[in-house]
Parts: structure tokens; sequence; C-alpha cells
């Protein structure tokens, strides 16, 4: 492969690194940390790493690019804890969106990315229940 996928074009406007704030129905404060973005070499995938400065949240790298098989993009997602999961991802009109089907525990995020900042949230639905995960700020 010698030219990177068009669909990454609009993670450009992630490149960098980010403070953030989560914030979780478990805790009563907000959980400051960092999130960096940046291509390996190629431009072929986009390499996020995640800190955050409470036990709760784990450290977190992220890999995100075009899927072996398949259409749309793909996040490879690894953690402290020893974590893996697949998530699909997408950057439209200034949509970050990423989204995991697992039986028992879908996962969706969504943010809009503004010119210095972007907020989103987390969702799990958990045994046909919704549940709001928390509400990260990235600035």
């Amino acid at each position: 492969m010698t030219e990177r996928d068009p669909r990454l074009e609009p993670f450009d406007a992630l490149i960098g690194t980010w403070a953030t704030e989560a914030i979780h129905p478990m805790l009563d404060a907000v959980v400051p940390g960092s999130v960096t973005f940046e291509w390996i070499e190629g431009g072929h995938f986009l390499v996020q790493r995640s800190h955050n400065e409470h036990e709760l949240f784990p450290d977190a790298i992220c890999v995100i690019g075009a899927p072996e098989a398949g259409d749309g993009l793909v996040m490879e997602y690894f953690d402290s804890r020893g974590v893996r999961r697949t998530y699909g991802v997408s950057l439209d009109d200034e949509l970050l969106r990423m989204w995991r089907d697992h039986p028992g525990f879908d996962q969706r995020f969504s943010a809009t990315l503004g010119p210095d900042a972007f907020e989103g949230q987390w969702k799990l639905v958990k045994q046909m229940f919704a549940h709001t995960a928390g509400e990260p700020r990235v600035t």
C-alpha cells in the first residue's frame, strides 16, 4: 500500500497532545489526563496514547487504520489492565465516532471537534439498559 486511505485524512485534525478531563458515575471528581495522536511513518496508521490520573481510568494505546478485510476504519485498543478491544471508528464533518458491538457490552463514543477542543461522551449498553459512562472534555 503506497497511498494513505482517504478516510484517514480528517484525523489530521487530532494530531498533537491534548489535555483531557473525564468524569465517571463512580467518582465525584473530574479526572485530568492527556491524549496524544501521531501518525506512524507513512501515514497509514494513527496511534493514540491516553493517560489519566486515576486508577479507575486505565492508560491505553490505540492504532487506527483500515481493517485487514472489510470496509471502514477500525481502532485496535489495548490498555494497562490487559484489555484488548476492536472498535469501528469514523471522523466525518467534525464528528468523531467510535463503536463496538459485543453481546451485553455494546459501547458508543461520539465527539464534536472544534478548533481548539472537542467534547464527547461514552455510552455503554449492558443487558438492555443504556448507561452513560462519562463525558470527557479534551482541550
